[in-house]
This record gives structure tokens, sequence and C-alpha cells, in this order.
């Protein structure tokens, strides 16, 4: 049940209409991608929208903090079972991290 609402309070998080289209026009071209720690980042060093990665991953921290507070976990582990479903939902050609560290287009789901 608490998982349930950590992901609810995350999918309004990330349905602000303020940044979504920059951020979906990010990813489209390749310049940042999700990671397993929860966070975007910039891809194979792209700094081009280094203010677009600060200002989302602010947002993700703030919200990841609140539900760790509320459910009495840590912040890393709500970042990271965030992390877990945004590379799940990423859509296909859009680039996320591996654990190791390296950065892979997405594939289409088979």
């Amino acid at each position: 049940m608490n998982v349930i609402r950590i992901f609810l309070m995350l999918g309004l998080l990330f349905s602000l209409p303020s940044w979504a289209i920059s951020l979906e026009d990010a990813k489209a071209q390749g310049m940042i991608g999700e990671q397993p720690n929860g966070y975007i980042g910039a891809v194979k060093g792209n700094t081009r929208a280094a203010g677009l990665i600060k200002e989302i991953n602010a947002k993700r921290e703030e919200a990841y903090q609140r539900i760790a507070t509320k459910r009495g976990i840590s912040i890393e582990q709500v970042a990271k079972l965030a992390g877990k479903k945004l590379i799940d939902k990423a859509s296909p050609n859009e680039y996320i991290r591996l654990p190791n560290g390296e950065w892979v287009l997405k594939k289409q789901a088979r």
C-alpha cells in the first residue's frame, strides 16, 4: 500500500506541465536520460540541458524527501524505487543509464 502511494505522489510530481514538454524534448533529442538513482542526467557529457537537469532534479529531491519523511524510510530508498519506475517507463529510443554507468538507448519491448 505504501509503495502505491509513493508512486501516486511521484506521478503527480512528474506530470507538472511547466517543464514536462522541455523534459520530453530533451529526452527525444538524446540530451538527457533517466538514471537508477532516480534523477535525470546529461547523456555522455551533454551540458546543453544543465539548467533543466538542475531544476528537475531539485524538484525530484524535494518530492523524494517528503515521501521519505512521511514513510519513515531513507530518501535513497525512495529515489531508487523512483529510478526503477522511471527507467521502466522510459520510451523506446530514450537514453537510460545502466547501473554500471553506461548510457544506452532503451530498446522496444518485444
